[in-house]
């Protein structure tokens, strides 16, 4: 029977015995997928909270796309359980004593809050779906089965006036304010994790929770602006075929026109957040190298030797400084912010990656080093969860999730297609 880490832990020097890379690339997947999540959520809630109207229709999308990446978040730490049926723990037995159990309380009251506010943007248009397709008399099997999701959905509120949908208005405003700041604590939690791991000199630091919630919002922005622009493409593919139902109320010219606008809107806050990510990324690197505490030396020859390629050309160099520079150039094109956002999401994930394996890759001894090697072709169900495999069924499952949600709340103008 080998040790968990066993299969893909390179030792280098003199590494002690019971030493592994034990937290492996769905252990990455994690801050990364939750680091999305609260993304999400505060680009949406810039529209609902600070009344940033021409970012309404991402708004609505990011919100959408916020509660079909919430419950991919927990994925990653089921994949990675050696007894992943004791996941349910975490939400059967909340306390404050630790910080995984407090995730089970701060994961229940965000996935209330978002769906809670997912109701209320889209109240109105429950109801109107549930009455038309009731008064249907020959229904097809996919409208039964809707006009049960809906009417379930209503909640016994039919009440659409416009008293009623004020009232809606004030409790997403209300619910998009109380979210802000439990989605930056479910994110923020996770860089608690690591930042107050004393035994590891990378990790120990008080930046941490504050990096990670920079970054998380900058990998939310990115990635519905990437998930937006294809959804927006295949409109416009759609529109172009005259048989299409699009075509009824949009031509390929307008959804080009209002695609490109919410784009450039979206870009401008996520350079802005970019700049703050960046600057305390730096301002943590400065302030170890200026403290130079005793394990400085092993650190340094880790952050500026061993892992120079991973933190300076791909995570600082290719993930930041190139995406910047696409973003600032004037003019900017649909596809250039496509490109970009790819680039900000694979700089995020660079820096969840140098976090987590970075922070594994010296011995306690400060006299040793290990490598990880990512499974590519799985031997087992070990290897396959913890490999590549694994990683592509956790990026895949959001955007799974999302199509069906967006059968039930269409994120584009549902105003129009109510009726």
């Amino acid at each position: 029977m080998h040790v968990h880490g066993e299969l893909w832990t390179l030792k280098e020097f003199f590494v002690l015995p019971n030493e592994y890379i034990y937290w492996s690339v769905q252990i990455v997947m994690y801050p990364f997928m939750t680091g999305l999540v609260a993304g999400a959520f505060v680009l949406s809630s810039l529209y609902h909270v600070f009344g940033i109207k021409q970012l309404k229709d991402m708004a609505r999308f990011a919100l959408v796309f916020s509660f079909a990446l919430l419950p991919v978040a927990m994925v990653p730490l089921q994949m990675h359980l050696q007894q992943p049926q004791r996941g349910i723990e975490v939400f059967m037995t909340p306390h404050f004593t630790s910080a995984i159990a407090a995730f089970g309380i701060v994961f229940s009251t965000y996935g209330a809050i978002v769906a809670s506010e997912i109701w209320f943007v889209y109240r109105k248009y429950i109801v109107e779906m549930a009455l038309s397709l009731r008064k249907k008399m020959d229904k097809t099997l996919s409208e039964k089965v809707l006009h049960l999701v809906y009417t379930v959905l209503t909640l016994g509120a039919y009440d659409i006036s416009e008293e009623a949908l004020h009232k809606d208005e004030k409790a997403v405003k209300v619910l998009a304010g109380i979210g802000i700041p439990v989605a930056c604590f479910l994110h923020g939690y996770a860089g608690f994790i690591f930042g107050s791991v004393k035994a590891n000199a990378l990790w120990m630091t008080p930046l941490m929770p504050v990096i990670f919630i920079m970054s998380a919002v900058v990998s939310g922005i990115a990635l519905c602006i990437l998930t937006y622009t294809i959804t927006m493409e295949i409109k416009k593919f759609r529109a172009t075929r005259s048989k299409s139902s699009y075509a009824l109320y949009q031509s390929k010219e307008e959804i080009k026109g209002v695609e490109l606008h919410e784009i450039r809107m979206t870009s401008k806050y996520l350079v802005f957040f970019m700049i703050f990510a960046i600057s305390l990324e730096l301002l943590d690197l400065i302030f170890r190298g200026y403290t130079a505490v005793k394990t400085w030396d092993i650190l340094r020859s880790v952050i500026y030797g061993r892992d120079f390629t991973d933190i300076f050309v791909l995570q600082y160099g290719v993930g930041n400084l190139l995406p910047f520079i696409l973003f600032l150039i004037p003019g900017l094109t649909v596809r250039r912010s496509a490109v970009a956002s790819i680039l900000v999401l694979f700089g995020v994930f660079m820096m969840r990656w140098n976090v987590v394996i970075g922070g594994q890759s010296f011995s306690l001894t400060f006299d040793g080093y290990m490598h990880y090697v990512m499974p590519i072709i799985p031997t087992s169900i070990e290897t396959f969860k913890e490999g590549l495999g694994g990683v592509l069924t956790v990026a895949a499952l959001p955007f799974i999730l999302f199509w069906i949600l967006s059968k039930i709340f269409p994120v584009f103008g549902f105003e129009k297609t109510a009726h």
